[in-house]
């Protein structure tokens, strides 16, 4: 056997355990649901399993809380991807301007990302209680009124909303950050001998020189956006009256706890050709901008 021969045989040794592992719980699960997806099967009656088609993909589309859920997930990402890629490019800005004190408060920005999704939730689950809740407590002492921020339609999303901005911003942040440091500081410098500062630097420079990276983090975070499932489900529940569960949430409950499997696969393999329309246009929309 040659040398090439073996660091190749060694590559794919190394390689196997990996692969292995990504075949038994990423590619046969999803094989599985494919299938499970054309097929009437329901747990607590097995012997009812049957091939039936798009028949569950239809029954899906005549779903108004298919619909409901969809809006409802809609509803979260309009609100969270823009205010996300705002709030963190102009943390960036700021902490790329930053002459001291700039690893402090990126530590310290990155933090909250740490939390996982359950410490969160509990955390601002007190934030957002009615009684006793810091928000609350902060509006009585200005003499406002209590704000209903869980048990409310219209403040319900918006404050799961918020709660996801502040566990998410410093990880979107810290990635526009490290483009922002990678553009050549004689750029600007050649641009302010021009006579430009200010907006003009951000509108044709910055801007401009960010917007592969902008592309990646609009779109990973779109995605990301269409998976909500954490935050409505611990803070609320879906509720009130449905309007914050997102359609992963749906897709759980009409899987696991209504034990329709097949219905709830189709229903996953809708949500993946739909996000995977709306990371299209995004792509091509930022990448046309971007030429």
């Amino acid at each position: 056997m040659t040398y090439t021969q073996k660091r190749s045989l060694a590559g794919v040794a190394f390689l196997a355990p990996y692969l292995v592992s990504f075949g038994l719980f990423v590619v046969l699960p999803i094989g599985v649901s494919l299938v499970l997806s054309f097929m009437q099967f329901d747990m607590t009656a097995p012997h009812s399993t049957k091939f039936v088609g798009a028949h569950n993909y239809a029954d899906a589309w005549k779903d108004d809380y298919f619909w409901q859920a969809l809006k409802a997930t809609l509803g979260f990402v309009v609100l969270m991807v823009p205010g996300l890629i705002v709030a963190s490019l102009g943390m960036a800005l700021g902490l790329n301007g930053m002459a001291k004190g700039r690893n402090t408060v990126r530590a310290l920005l990155f933090l909250p990302g740490m939390l996982n999704v359950a410490v969160t939730a509990i955390l601002w689950s007190w934030f957002y209680n009615g009684e006793f809740g810091l928000f609350n407590f902060i509006l009585k002492k200005l003499g406002m009124n209590a704000g209903p921020w869980l048990t409310d339609k219209a403040y319900a999303m918006p404050s799961i909303v918020v709660m996801s901005l502040w566990w998410s911003l410093g990880g979107t942040s810290i990635v526009l950050l490290a483009a922002l440091q990678q553009i050549p500081k004689q750029i600007f410098e050649a641009a302010v001998l021009d006579g430009s500062s200010g907006w003009a630097l951000l509108q044709k420079i910055t801007l401009p020189l960010l917007k592969p990276v902008l592309l990646f983090v609009v779109v990973t975070n779109t995605i990301a956006g269409f998976q909500v499932f954490g935050q409505p489900f611990l803070l609320t529940r879906g509720g009130p009256e449905l309007s914050t569960r997102g359609l992963v949430q749906y897709i759980y409950e009409t899987a696991f706890n209504n034990y329709r499997l097949g219905y709830g696969a189709a229903m996953s393999w809708m949500l993946f050709a739909i996000v995977a329309i709306f990371a299209l246009v995004q792509y091509r929309f930022l990448k046309r901008s971007a030429s």
